[in-house]
């Protein structure tokens, strides 16, 4: 499997480029902004874009996701919750003094129980409210890896002081859905670095198992 991490856009969102390299398809989350440099990833590696996946509708992680439809004709997979979210761009760019992007709205919603395929490859989704009320985390499982949007942070878990955010759901999201993972997964955050289930689950001061 190819998979690119690429920070994108003021507020480094981690956007992933995860392709097969049989059937040279792809997916691409949170395409938050610098939509040139992730075209260069696909054309490096002669990659197809299937799905355009964003973990919430927060504007470092849906930016860009208008302007790389038009490029790749690939649909836009998002949770109906953030609907309400992703309508509120120009709120969102108010508050960071940037241009308003256009809002790519939903072709296909994404929902709990989903499994997302690009060639080999199955991105099983999981309803994670609480940063947000549509927010999202991928898991693929044969690569033990966790896209794990704004949920879960190495040491740390997404804001819950935006609108939308719950203290209370994000918590529960991470201990019932994130923390049964096995503990060798991955995590790929929505900003910074990579984790694991396992480092988090023993060491991460906001959510104990």
């Amino acid at each position: 499997m190819i998979h690119e991490i690429l920070p994108v856009g003021l507020l480094a969102c981690n956007c992933s480029v995860i392709g097969d390299e049989t059937s040279r398809e792809a997916i691409v989350i949170d395409p938050g902004d610098d939509i040139s440099e992730i075209v260069a990833i696909l054309n490096r590696h002669a990659l197809k874009v299937k799905m355009i996946v964003i973990t919430h509708a927060h504007i470092d992680h849906i930016g860009g996701a208008s302007k790389l439809r038009a490029l790749t004709g690939a649909p836009v997979y998002m949770h109906e919750d953030d609907s309400v979210l992703a309508a509120n761009l120009e709120m969102q760019a108010s508050w960071l003094g940037m241009e308003t992007p256009d809002n790519p709205g939903i072709d296909t919603p994404a929902r709990e129980g989903d499994v997302l395929r690009a060639g080999a490859i199955e991105a099983h989704v999981l309803h994670t409210p609480g940063h947000t009320p549509g927010s999202l985390s991928l898991f693929l499982p044969l690569e033990k890896k966790l896209i794990a949007g704004d949920t879960l942070f190495r040491g740390s878990v997404g804001r819950t002081d935006l609108p939308g955010g719950d203290p209370r759901l994000i918590a529960d999201s991470i201990r019932s859905k994130l923390y049964s993972l096995p503990e060798d997964t991955v995590v790929i955050p929505g900003h910074g670095d990579e984790t694991s289930i396992g480092r988090e689950k023993r060491s991460n001061p906001f959510v104990r198992p």
